[in-house]
């Protein structure tokens, strides 16, 4: 008996020690995001600055030793080095700190501290050699976050050994009581390599004096960018008390774009850089502060004293790992004379209302949290809408729209209202007998197409809104719609370009001349697509098949100048094009993207000059690439065409990151199959329509984020409802290997994001499997005690329980003995997973992977292959 209740007690503890082992270490990460305590509750030591997170990822802790600074302006420092000696990747910063006791932390990377004191006076120097700064905060800045597959480089033969922390406390009136402060920041670190690596550009003005009294006085920073290419993806202002707005440009043959503009007055966050902004060999960066002198009555110069004043342009950038540069600064104003062109913006204070700038400046009493609240909120909620790429392309499958009764689809826009407007050829098609070997149309007996050929569609449920292009058009081919909602087309059999009213019946503007084939200034040759620059109204043609060109024309229709040519024999060069099929405008950096089809790439050109930027080219794109989109933010989505036979590339669409042209996704459809993916559109919300010409259908897919489902609580019971028209079956995503470290990265931040609620799902699996195991050796307890103090002591049978208590505890401890072993018990009953068991996960729940392994598989859902398409439609 004594042994038998050993043997429990063993079980129990051991019980115990399986239930804390289930809290995963990725949920002690967890409590570091977006929290918000008082310094005391901050300081709380450092038991576990480094905290694993399985076999590539750690985190580490790195705060002030409860300090208690004496005198306002202080800045003190430490250090912490490294805790692995090869290389590593800091992903993601946490900051730990409020603008009660903490005017503003830098974190600088270094291989030799200025001391090996537990802190000391940053007077003293923050590093002995070079220093690079990895991170900023100041007054209750929202956390920043990098990008997907980007990071700071550190350790190894070539990155810092040591992380130093400088704090600046500001006014110390705040440990009047004598208070510890621990603020600092918390660094989540990879193993893994990051194809990107990150850096910071610092503009900084270092001879600044502001007259008192002097309402404007300017600060400028120009400096000659001489090495490799760079992207720009965050920013940060800084200044004291005069800065009034702090902006940051890129200067290119004059031409000034914007990197970021924000008042210093506001939380000085890294925030993000609204439309991707990259850094060429030779480009100028150039800074302007704007500062205001009233209210002083002496000089101001730059300092580190509050009195002083600072102007900085941080700018956060990635780099090709092989060319990364970790840290840069520009300290001058390389052309002063420059400065009379910079954009008027610049000189505009931004507004910052009165209780925001009590709460800078410390009256936090006057000002309501829920205000602070709201403007931290409104931060994030800006930095997530453009930095945060993790997501996936699903076809929603419950839109009737593919149900349709069209002709060939050929051209897809999306009106001022985002309402989807179709451009379909009715009962025309385009075959081998449309057209003669000079291009003129053959067909022209058949009248033009009776249907109306321009469809208005609802979005969300593909109701008919508007139908008009009756009697028009012999073969439509591409379609656009201006800011003002006017329908702008081409017709390939007609050779023309039109302008039309929704509600007109006749045409605005026609370019071309009809059934007249041609390449000279008024002739089109089968022109393929048309765009309109939503800022200049002037407007873009692709021209086509027989032509192989771009022509501008003024918003009236006057010719203004046209560049490329056909492909030469070789690898095609820039401007050169075989078949330019599709266009698409990227207004905010004065661009314009090609789909340049049957060379399979896209080509981006200068809209003012028609010079030739970048090229984006994939494997995966195969031999044609038919269309292209753009939206806002910085994502590009494409279609590719039917693979020649022998060659593995599929037909499907893909989602780019326009800055670096990475394939972030690739989608296809569930229902039917792609035929000839013709026209793409996507909206700023990432909905995402393909229009096919063979398989006379539209698409429409959305990002998965707004296709899961949300619980909502209704008498007291959970419902599971989606959101309104958007069930979605489960998707079919063939991620491309040149983008597999960077979806690696997103998988392990969603791993970050779910470890938590994991770990509480297996205390709590774990709890109700081990209850009936207890229960059952409670009963043989009391069974034993009865039959005890009935029949009195009996060996045999005492025996026989103990035998039969060690035949369940050798099942607990399984084949090998010595221990318990868990996973092989459970696994040892009838319909028992041991996915509980296993190593997290990060595909999502068990009943999503069973469902992924069911019988829908990929090939099931794709066509058989085809034979090279037409060099028509």
């Amino acid at each position: 008996m004594a042994g038998f209740v050993n043997n429990l007690l063993i079980l129990l503890l051991l019980f115990q020690n399986i239930c804390l082992g289930f809290r995963s270490p990725l949920s002690v990460f967890k409590r570091y995001k977006d929290t918000s305590r008082s310094p005391s509750s901050e300081c709380l030591g450092n038991d576990q600055p480094v905290i694993s997170f399985g076999l590539s990822d750690f985190a580490l802790d790195i705060r002030m030793p409860a300090v208690t600074p004496k005198q306002s302006d202080t800045y003190l420092c430490m250090s912490v080095p490294l805790p692995v000696d090869d290389e590593a990747y800091v992903v993601d910063f946490k900051p730990h700190a409020s603008m009660d006791t903490v005017h503003h932390m830098l974190l600088f990377g270094c291989n030799e501290p200025s001391s090996t004191e537990n802190y000391w006076d940053c007077d003293e120097g923050t590093c002995k050699d070079k220093s690079n700064i990895l991170y900023a905060w100041a007054r209750n800045a929202p956390p920043t976050r990098l990008p997907k597959g980007v990071g700071f480089r550190v350790g190894g033969e070539t990155g810092s050994r040591y992380f130093v922390l400088q704090v600046h406390y500001g006014d110390v009136s705040a440990f009047r009581d004598k208070h510890k402060d621990c603020s600092g920041v918390t660094l989540h670190l990879t193993h893994q390599k990051q194809p990107l690596i990150a850096g910071m550009y610092l503009m900084m003005s270092v001879n600044t004096v502001i007259p008192p009294g002097k309402k404007v006085v300017n600060a400028d920073i120009a400096c000659h960018y001489k090495r490799s290419p760079m992207h720009l993806f965050a920013y940060r202002v800084h200044t004291h008390r005069l800065g009034k707005v702090v902006s940051g440009y890129r200067v290119r043959n004059g031409q000034w774009t914007l990197i970021g503009r924000q008042s210093p007055q506001l939380p000085q966050a890294f925030y993000p850089v609204k439309y991707p902004v990259d850094i060429s060999y030779d480009d100028i960066l150039a800074a302007r502060c704007v500062f205001s002198g009233e209210g002083r009555t002496t000089e101001t110069h730059i300092g580190g004293t509050a009195n002083d004043e600072m102007c900085n342009f941080y700018i956060m950038y990635y780099m090709e790992a092989k060319h990364a540069v970790s840290y840069m600064t520009c300290t001058q104003n390389a052309n002063p004379e420059m400065f009379r062109s910079i954009p008027q913006e610049a000189n505009i204070p931004i507004p910052v209302k009165s209780d925001v700038l009590k709460m800078m400046h410390g009256h936090h009493e006057e000002t309501k949290d829920s205000d602070t609240s709201s403007l931290l909120q409104q931060a994030k909620k800006e930095e997530a809408e453009i930095l945060d790429q993790d997501f996936h392309i699903e076809e929603a499958v419950e839109w009737p729209g593919l149900d349709l009764k069209l002709g060939q689809v050929s051209g897809l826009a999306l009106d001022p209202e985002n309402n989807l407007v179709v451009f379909h050829r009715g009962d025309h098609v385009w075959d081998e007998n449309s057209f003669d070997s000079n291009f003129v149309y053959q067909q022209r007996g058949l009248g033009p197409i009776e249907q109306s050929t321009i469809l208005v569609l609802n979005p969300s449920n593909a109701k008919l809104l508007h139908s008009t292009g009756k009697s028009l058009f012999y073969l439509p081919h591409g379609l656009s719609v201006d800011k003002n909602g006017n329908y702008w087309v081409t017709d390939v059999a007609l050779h023309q370009v039109f302008k039309l009213g929704a509600n007109d019946k006749e045409p605005l503007l026609i370019l071309g001349v009809a059934l007249q084939p041609g390449s000279d200034k008024n002739h089109f040759c089968q022109p393929t697509d048309v765009a309109v620059d939503p800022i200049t109204g002037s407007v873009y043609v692709s021209d086509g098949y027989c032509n192989s060109r771009i022509i501008q024309f003024s918003p009236n229709g006057l010719y203004v100048m046209q560049w490329g040519e056909e492909t030469s024999v070789g690898r095609p060069r820039p401007g050169q094009f075989r078949i330019p099929h599709s266009l698409a405008l990227i207004p905010d950096l004065s661009q314009l993207c090609v789909a340049d089809r049957e060379n399979g790439r896209i080509q981006c050109f200068r809209l003012e000059t028609g010079e030739f930027t970048r090229e984006i080219k994939h494997k995966a794109f195969g031999r044609e690439l038919f269309a292209v989109s753009y939206v806002p933010g910085g994502l590009l989505f494409a279609v590719n065409g039917m693979p020649y036979p022998g060659e593995a590339e599929s037909l499907q669409g893909f989602v780019m990151n326009f800055s670096t042209g990475e394939i972030i996704d690739t989608f296809i459809p569930l229902r039917k199959s792609f035929e000839m993916p013709h026209d793409i559109v996507a909206s700023e919300d990432r909905t995402v329509f393909v229009g096919d010409v063979h398989a006379k259908a539209v698409w429409k897919f959305a990002s998965a984020e707004k296709m899961e489902h949300r619980s909502v609580k209704k008498a007291g019971i959970e419902v599971q409802e989606t959101k309104e028209s958007e069930t979605i079956a489960e998707a079919k995503l063939k991620n491309k290997p040149e983008s597999t470290d960077l979806l690696k990265n997103m998988d392990k931040q969603h791993l970050v994001q779910q470890a938590s609620s994991t770990g509480v799902s297996f205390v709590l699996i774990t709890t109700l499997l081990i209850i009936p195991v207890v229960v059952l050796l409670a009963i043989l307890v009391f069974i034993r005690w009865r039959k005890t103090t009935v029949y009195g002591d009996n060996s045999d049978g005492e025996h026989k329980l103990d035998s039969s208590s060690g035949r369940i505890l050798g099942r607990l401890r399984g084949k090998g003995g010595g221990g318990i072993n868990l996973g092989n018990f459970f696994a040892s009953h009838k319909g028992y997973s041991r996915k509980g068991f296993d190593r997290l996960s990060t595909e999502g729940s068990d009943q999503e992977k069973d469902e992924d392994d069911g019988t829908d598989s990929e090939e099931e859902c794709s066509a058989s292959p085809l034979p090279p398409a037409p060099s028509s439609s």
